[in-house]
């Protein structure tokens, strides 16, 4: 068994329809539940005796004390975090408590168990903590890619606190011993991806008639990886990767935002087009630009390929058209997570901007 932690949030959860869709290993799901977490992603596991749900904090040491000795899994894959930058701007404490406290309590439970292992099962044992590539800061346009030995330079509290879990992941392996393995990835796309953020942000919005947001000139460029590519590669890590080492996870796709929206209204008026002829790009509404936006993010994933043989599946083009197709085909789970805590959120991130 493998414990996951963060299981109902947008990656865990994909993650775990990944390995359970490969393997009869079966998973101790972990999850919080806040707004971004949606047990309906996980529908078609119900009745399921692979997939054992339980609802808790990382934060809770002693339900993590009894979860690892009772089931004793041979590896906890850390999802568990609180992720939007804009939600760190406007309250950070939340990303303290969760990504940086919550993540040493992680630690220190999984520590104990490991302890306690012997033999073949404590030396096989994992615990693998999924990061980000927002750790190491802002690129200029020229700069080389992130790699795994890049400066951490954080620029925003998300990003601060996710540095940090990173940090104590590092230094449990140097002072402990704990077999730990860190993966960085770069943005995220595909199906079940909670519409708070920018591709399903885009569709939702486009479909309701309501204006498509471009933070500043929409010219922030990000490196984008499919989702299901990215739940391959902590496979391949989680299975093969040497321990104590960090894996930078990327899908060689650098674009600026402005194109990722574009994109995504050609594809609309492809798929869905408007009863009146118009067009989606005629949505298209530049707001004033969030404090300390970073520039640009690029994963350079060679040492991953060159380790590991790992590689994307999907090019942007296939992996953008699959996404666009999945929440045109899944108007219900869209209606479902769309609450009034998310709508209030919408409204008071991008209703008060100014044109810029």
């Amino acid at each position: 068994m493998i414990l996951v932690t963060g299981g109902a949030g947008f990656i865990g959860a994909n993650f775990i329809l990944d390995w359970l869709a490969a393997s009869q290993e079966p998973v101790l799901n972990l999850d919080k539940l806040t707004y971004a977490g949606n047990l309906e992603t996980l529908a078609s596991l119900a009745g399921d005796a692979r997939h054992t749900f339980v609802q808790g904090d990382i934060g809770d040491s002693a339900l993590l004390g009894r979860l690892l000795t009772q089931h004793q899994p041979r590896a906890v894959i850390n999802f568990a975090a609180e992720s939007h930058v804009d939600r760190s701007i406007h309250g950070p404490a939340e990303f303290i408590q969760t990504n940086i406290v919550g993540s040493f309590n992680l630690l220190e439970a999984v520590r104990s168990y490991w302890n306690g292992l012997e033999g073949d099962a404590k030396s096989a044992f994992r615990f693998l903590h999924v990061s980000t590539d927002e750790v190491y800061g802002s690129l200029g346009p020229g700069e080389a890619a992130f790699s795994e030995t890049h400066r951490y330079e954080p620029n925003s509290p998300y990003s601060a606190s996710k540095a940090a879990s990173d940090h104590l992941v590092r230094a449990w392996h140097h002072t402990y011993g704990l077999p730990v393995i860190t993966t960085n990835c770069s943005n995220n796309y595909g199906p079940f991806h909670f519409p708070e953020k920018l591709i399903p942000l885009m569709i939702v919005n486009a479909l309701a008639g309501k204006p498509l947001p471009v933070y500043g000139d929409g010219m922030q460029v990000r490196d984008w990886l499919y989702v299901k590519d990215h739940c391959s590669a902590i496979r391949e890590v989680l299975a093969r990767g040497r321990q104590g080492q960090t894996y930078n996870v990327g899908g060689w796709n650098e674009k600026p935002n402005i194109e990722i929206v574009q994109t995504v209204c050609a594809l609309l008026n492809e798929l869905r087009p408007k009863a009146d002829g118009s067009r989606y790009e005629a949505q298209i509404s530049y707001v004033k630009d969030r404090p300390g936006h970073d520039r640009r993010y690029a994963i350079d994933a060679r040492k991953l390929e060159k380790e590991l043989g790992w590689k994307p599946a999907e090019t942007f083009e296939s992996g953008i058209r699959k996404t666009v197709e999945w929440y045109l085909a899944n108007p219900d789970w869209v209606a479902h997570v769309q609450s009034g805590a998310y709508r209030d959120w919408v409204q008071t991130q991008y209703a008060a901007q100014e044109a810029a």
